[in-house]
């Protein structure tokens, strides 16, 4: 079996997830990284057990290394996957996958031009309970969806929500590829945002959105860094797809570590194993079986498009339609 060599460009915390499912995964090798700046790197090439490059040029040549993972800011995304393409290695990017849709539409021509394979990490599809989800709506087990529900409500402290663009993208993201995956594509959106306590960040930390699927089938959105969901069958992360034939759920809560994890007062094991199933997902899948991935560039730029449509919703006041 071959191993695939995996270089990192970026080490922040999400690195340390990746590094996880890598170092954890037969036929795979975390081959080195590349962080801005070079202490971080060295501290984390030595926690995970691999070695440190002195820039994103240095690592795109070593030909030990067939996929990089891009794990920088959402800013530089497009950049570094273009280079990464150019280089013709593999190419997994965290979410969001770019800021724009200019950016993601250069992203798959660079990508298609140079023939690599490139999967954006839309962890939450890669959760044992959506796939079976998926699983039931396309056998007809819960007849034709109706309406589909993705609710989140985790506090995140000032400081901390301060470094995000706000939770339309931030967060919204997330529920926007889930329910593609889910509920097919949106016709028309209609979105709703607070900043709850704009003293530190003035970034909204609470956003609703109303959208109607092409399909006929309505969604419901909720993202929230305002607050916890204390009260009973609480609404931390949780996803819900009603059929005319039947019904499934989803939630952070069915695994619950009473341990902080981050921005989470708790560790919802949910969205780790999310993050280490996504990596497994791209060696044993898309490198090694040749697999198209379970959401793609083109389905970010939908993602990104749903994003813009919140945005605009917002400033408007009105219905946008895609």
């Amino acid at each position: 079996m071959k191993t695939y060599g995996i270089g990192f460009i970026g080490a922040g915390d999400i690195a340390d997830l990746h590094a996880e499912a890598i170092n954890g995964l037969s036929g795979a090798e975390l081959i080195g990284l590349w962080n801005r700046t070079p202490e971080k790197a060295k501290a984390k090439a030595s926690a995970f057990g691999c070695k440190p490059y002195g820039s994103v040029e240095a690592l795109l040549s070593d030909p030990k290394i067939d996929a990089v993972f891009v794990l920088t800011n959402m800013e530089t995304h497009c950049e570094y996957t273009v280079q990464a393409a150019e280089a013709g290695k593999h190419i997994l990017v965290e979410k969001p996958a770019a800021s724009n849709i200019v950016e993601l539409e250069k992203m798959q021509k660079a990508i298609q031009a140079a023939g690599v394979k490139c999967m954006p990490v839309h962890n939450y599809i890669y959760e044992p309970g959506i796939m079976r989800a998926k699983q039931m709506i396309e056998n007809g087990k819960l007849g034709d969806v109706v309406q589909f529900y993705m609710m989140y409500n985790i506090h995140h402290a000032d400081e901390i929500r301060a470094r995000y663009p706000g939770v339309i993208r931030q967060i919204l993201t997330h529920h926007s590829y889930t329910m593609l995956y889910l509920a097919g594509e949106p016709e028309k959106v209609s979105c709703f945002m607070n900043t709850v306590d704009d003293t530190i960040a003035p970034q909204e930390n609470v956003a609703m959105a109303n959208i109607q699927m092409k399909n006929g089938t309505l969604s419901h959105l909720c993202a929230s860094f305002a607050n916890d969901d204390h009260a009973g069958d609480p609404w931390t992360c949780i996803i819900k797809v009603i059929g005319t034939k039947g019904s499934t759920r989803y939630s952070y809560r069915d695994f619950v570590i009473n341990d902080r994890n981050g921005a989470h007062s708790q560790t919802y094991q949910c969205y780790p194993e999310s993050i280490k199933n996504t990596a497994t997902h791209f060696v044993d899948k898309i490198l090694r079986e040749d697999e198209l991935p379970l959401s793609s560039i083109q389905d970010a730029i939908t993602c990104q498009k749903i994003i813009e449509a919140c945005e605009l919703s917002v400033v408007e006041g009105i219905h946008v339609t895609l």
